[in-house]
């Protein structure tokens, strides 16, 4: 998916956001719902996340120097991280503790047809902006799976705005079966019950997205069938005996470093090596753009072996 791409979903889900908390909070402060006021804290978290994640896009695209020479696209993963983790840490736990005080303490809703117009619209712009992020997100994941897709994704901001707009489609439905329930059988301890599984679906949210953005973070390899198609132009080369070692990791979503160690024939000349070197990484480079960085080791096998052993035994 291309950074446009990336933009368009978080730009479309800040402006969806902002103005839905703005009014969820003008019906929570007139109906006196926990649901409600949930909701609107939910919203105005969703709306600072798409703050982060642009944020987060526009740090990832500085140029390399002398202190990050590998570039700054991790940022991108830190702040979708940090995304995660205040999905729970603002948005579940103030969910959690408005609901749990809500059953201790009950009170009847106020004005409960504000509730109704207010949470079946938030459904409406919610239910757009969602349809927003699946576009994009279906023009990522082609024809993998989708859950194959967010576990192989190197570009968090699509899932990232998928899983949040899933959890506020869920939770409406929650705030407004909650609040129909305390609002027709007159029992408002079901408005803090709604509140209470918000917060549950917010905390469930906010663990699959750190789990999958933390990932990211340490460092993930690239595609099995990008380094399949890297050995495969390696092994092209008969000057090359063999591929000792292939790694690789994501340094940003369009930005992978390849280290290689080969085995080149002994007979060849420094000078064909050097050729070889220059070959393989134009040809990889050529082939793969998101590939920004190229490595290679000229080590016989047994060295290798020998180095490899020695690492194992520190």
């Amino acid at each position: 998916m291309s950074a446009h791409g990336s933009k368009k979903v978080i730009y479309a889900a800040l402006v969806g956001n902002l103005l839905i908390s703005i009014i969820k909070f003008a019906a929570a402060s007139m109906t006196k719902s926990s649901a409600m006021l949930s909701e609107a804290i939910h919203s105005l978290v969703d709306t600072g996340n798409q703050v982060l994640l642009l944020y987060g896009l526009n740090k990832s695209k500085k140029v390399a120097d002398d202190k990050h020479p590998f570039g700054y696209g991790m940022e991108l993963y830190f702040w979708s991280f940090i995304v995660a983790i205040s999905v729970f840490g603002l948005g579940a736990t103030v969910a959690l503790y408005e609901g749990i005080a809500k059953i201790y303490a009950p009170h009847p809703i106020e004005n409960a047809y504000i509730n109704y117009i207010v949470l079946s619209a938030s459904f409406v712009f919610e239910l757009i902006v969602w349809f927003i992020a699946l576009k994009e997100f279906n023009k990522q994941r082609g024809d993998m799976g989708v859950w194959n897709s967010i576990k192989n994704s190197k570009d968090p901001t699509t899932f990232v705005v998928l899983f949040e707009d899933s959890a506020a489609l869920l939770g409406l439905m929650v705030a407004l079966i909650g609040v129909y329930m305390a609002d027709q059988m007159n029992m408002p301890v079901f408005d803090g019950i709604a509140s209470v599984v918000i917060g549950l679906i917010l905390a469930g949210t906010a663990m699959i997205l750190a789990r999958e953005t933390k990932g990211l973070l340490i460092g993930e390899a690239a595609s099995p069938q990008l380094t399949d198609k890297i050995k495969h132009i390696v092994s092209q080369d008969p000057r090359i005996i063999g591929i000792n070692d292939l790694r690789t990791m994501h340094m940003g979503p369009r930005d992978i470093l390849v280290a290689l160690s080969i085995d080149f024939d002994d007979e060849i000349k420094a000078g064909d090596v050097e050729q070889s070197i220059a070959s393989l990484e134009r040809e990889i480079k050529t082939n793969f753009k998101a590939v920004k960085r190229i490595y290679i080791e000229a080590l016989s096998i047994a060295d290798h072996i020998k180095l490899a052993a020695n690492q194992a035994q520190d």
